[in-house]
């Protein structure tokens, strides 16, 4: 388990250094539009896609660190061993479920779409579009890893 959790600690990292390269791509595309009246399909196809990069890497960095949002109307009243134990249920019975549908979707749009080499239907647009479509499996696929992961963490603190 400490390897997955090195991996997303390092996956999430890595993801985060993608916000710099947004805010390059932001800003050439402001600089496009106000001082050369001009924008490029590419240009804004880019800006989704990194952010859905940054996003879809991030989740499991996020789930890691406990920094997912989530309604702590009650949980922050909770001991160690109650959160631990509503944590363990969460995951089984949300994160696990969900997780598996979206990789059976994503896995399958992805296929279908890298068996045709969709491009944008934008002039101009990105070539290769199936690339960001595999990468909600990926980001999907190091959720449910660190779902699980925090399963064995928790059952470990209710243990201690």
């Amino acid at each position: 388990m400490q390897f997955i959790e090195k991996y997303i600690k390092w996956l999430g990292q890595k993801a985060s250094l993608f916000n710099i390269l947004l805010i390059g791509v932001i800003v050439l595309d402001v600089l496009l539009r106000y001082l050369f009246s001009n924008t490029k399909n590419w240009v804004l196809e880019l800006e989704w896609h990194i952010y859905a990069i940054i996003f879809l890497l991030g989740i499991s960095y996020a789930l890691q660190k406990d920094e997912h949002v989530r309604v702590d109307l009650f949980y922050q009243k909770y001991t160690k061993k109650q959160k631990a134990w509503l944590n363990i249920i969460g995951h089984i019975v949300f994160l696990i479920p969900w997780c598996y549908v979206v990789l059976h979707t994503a896995f399958t749009y992805g296929l279908n779409s890298f068996s045709f080499s969709e491009r944008s239907p934008n002039p101009g647009g990105l070539p290769m579009r199936y690339v960001i479509k595999f990468f909600i499996f990926l980001g999907f696929l190091m959720f449910l890893i660190q779902g699980i992961s925090n399963i064995f963490k928790n059952i470990k603190e209710i243990r201690s």
